[in-house]
């Protein structure tokens, strides 16, 4: 190889270096020459700006047309059937997604748009609504406002039922048969363990709503909470303290002066049982037998208001209240509120009789003694001979 090619082979190699390194200029300082890779890093840089320009531009054109286009709706009246559930606690936009998801609304704005407009939309009550799929938003909100719209049994259970005659009732009025509501009493339904299992007198009458989830002992249950309210209501384990019963005992009472009795006389009959259970002597002339009709029924397995015969008062059972004396063992019926606080509050008096002598108002005369009872017992004769109530 001769010189001059030599030479330019080491030029070459020496000049592919200096383009990677820094070249002298006069004066000493070395300058920086451009290379690929800060071409690169300027175009990267120019790439993340205009795409984060176009992605600003992007959100921001969306944002101006969210604010200018209606939300997704149904045109409506809606097909088919849903049973929409309002659950406690449910806010407005927890009731669009759920409506969005049972495929009533559109989206869950549409129905928001239409809860904003409507003042009344926070009105909306708990429990299940019949509605239809694809309902425009602000007919979806019209349903759920009107109470009316709900899915559910009401039934109402009257003071005075023997549990057999609830589960009768239950079963008629219901999508449930009585064998269904019986089986249900046998669940654990929250009685006291001073019922020992038996729900005679716990089931409270009162207005039930069932909704369409509702099982026979969910019902049961409810109605065993509303009779824990209304012993609350009326202090019944502490007056029990107070009178020298027990909570259990009271309940029998209760049961008894609901048989007896209505409106203000119902804590004078309470007070006429406690006398002739704690009264002095023979507790004037009474013995202690409560001599009540409904629990002498209730142990012949009758209709309690059914008129006995003499046969039937001297045929022994543990409800015959003529043969045994004190209280029969179990509550005979279904107390409500007053006879749960008469029992609970009974009036002060020295009361061991009482007698109706109007059927038809209910009138009703105490008496302190025998003979006085015997007066009040012909004037009731007297007003049979000329009532048909008799």
């Amino acid at each position: 190889m001769s010189d001059e090619q030599q030479y330019d082979s080491t030029d070459r190699a020496d000049d592919a270096v200096d383009f990677e390194e820094d070249a002298y200029v006069e004066g000493g300082r070395r300058r920086k020459k451009r290379g690929f890779s800060g071409c690169l890093a300027v175009l990267v840089a120019l790439a993340v700006l205009v795409g984060g320009f176009y992605f600003g531009v992007t959100r921001g054109v969306e944002w101006v047309s969210s604010q200018f286009t209606t939300a997704e709706d149904f045109s409506g009246p809606g097909r088919g059937s849903v049973t929409f559930e309002v659950s406690q606690g449910d806010t407005t936009a927890q009731m669009g997604r759920n409506l969005k998801a049972e495929g009533v609304v559109a989206s869950v704005q549409a129905f928001l748009d239409a809860a904003a407009a409507e003042p009344d939309s926070a009105g909306i009550q708990v429990g299940f609504y019949e509605m239809q799929k694809e309902m425009a938003a602000d007919d979806a909100l019209e349903v759920l406002l009107d109470p009316a719209n709900q899915v559910k049994s009401v039934v109402t259970v009257p003071e005075g039922m023997r549990v057999e005659d609830v589960v009768t009732l239950l079963g008629e009025q219901t999508d449930f048969g009585a064998a269904k509501w019986r089986k249900a009493l046998g669940q654990d339904i929250g009685l006291p363990d001073y019922a020992e299992g038996n729900p005679e007198g716990y089931l409270f009458p009162a207005t039930y709503e069932i909704g369409p989830k509702d099982k026979p002992r969910d019902v049961l249950t409810a109605m065993v909470d509303r009779w824990r309210q209304a012993t609350d209501d009326a202090g019944l384990e502490e007056a029990a303290a107070e009178l020298g019963k027990t909570p259990a005992e009271l309940m029998i009472i209760a049961s008894l002066v609901e048989a007896e009795g209505r409106g203000d006389d119902m804590p004078k009959i309470s007070r006429v049982i406690f006398n002739r259970l704690d009264g002095p002597g023979d507790k004037a002339g009474t013995n202690g037998l409560l001599q009540i009709d409904a629990s002498v029924n209730y142990g012949l397995d009758q209709e309690l208001g059914v008129a006995l015969t003499t046969e039937q008062l001297q045929q022994d059972t543990p409800y015959n209240t003529y043969t045994r004396p004190g209280l029969p063992p179990t509550p005979i019926e279904a107390p409500g509120d007053a006879a749960i606080a008469a029992a609970a509050n009974p009036e002060e008096g020295d009361w061991y009789y009482y007698v109706t002598v109007d059927l038809a108002t209910g009138e009703t005369k105490f008496a302190e003694t025998y003979d006085e009872f015997l007066t009040y017992k012909d004037e009731y004769t007297e007003y049979c001979t000329t009532s048909d109530a008799c």
